[in-house]
């Protein structure tokens, strides 16, 4: 994004109930704590393959948001999909279920969240769907709505 003065907590009174806030559960793992961009969705449940496509195309300043129902069997995102992410422009990546390769994560120039961290990787079945309408969380998000996250939390709001 190209304002640098928000935070979440400015973003969330300024819009009100519009501002859709994600509850507390998601962590950060990644080198970047503070991140925003429009999204794209990927919908996935114990199986990467779509996330690791969606990785190396252009991110464009863009944050992938993953669905993976919450899942704490394996983890959809590590050190190598988390780098290609960075490497094709992507700001952040955000997950609700696991990632792994912690340590690293920590090292790239790149958001990234979960709800655990689990060292099994996810299978590579070719399952899921990428872009529709998703939930992140418990909170309803969609392709290109701008998600703002920093040390407070993450908000989403609609794209205008």
């Amino acid at each position: 994004m190209t304002n640098d003065a928000w935070t979440t907590c400015d973003l969330a009174d300024e819009h009100g109930d519009a501002a859709r806030v994600v509850p507390p559960g998601l962590c950060h793992f990644g080198g970047a704590t503070r991140f925003a961009g429009p999204i794209e969705t990927v919908s996935c449940r114990d199986d990467n393959s779509r996330v690791r496509e969606v990785v190396r195309t252009s991110g464009e300043g863009r944050v992938l948001v993953v669905d993976g129902a919450g899942s704490l069997a394996s983890a959809l995102v590590g050190d190598m999909l988390a780098s290609a992410a960075a490497e094709h422009g992507w700001v952040g990546i955000v997950v609700h279920g696991c990632v792994r390769d912690t340590a690293i994560l920590r090292t790239l120039d790149i958001g990234v969240m979960g709800l655990a961290t689990n060292p099994r990787r996810s299978a590579r079945d070719g399952i899921g769907v990428v872009g529709g309408a998703i939930d992140l969380h418990g909170v309803p998000a969609a392709p290109g709505d701008l998600l703002f996250a920093d040390s407070d939390g993450i908000v989403l709001l609609a794209a205008q």
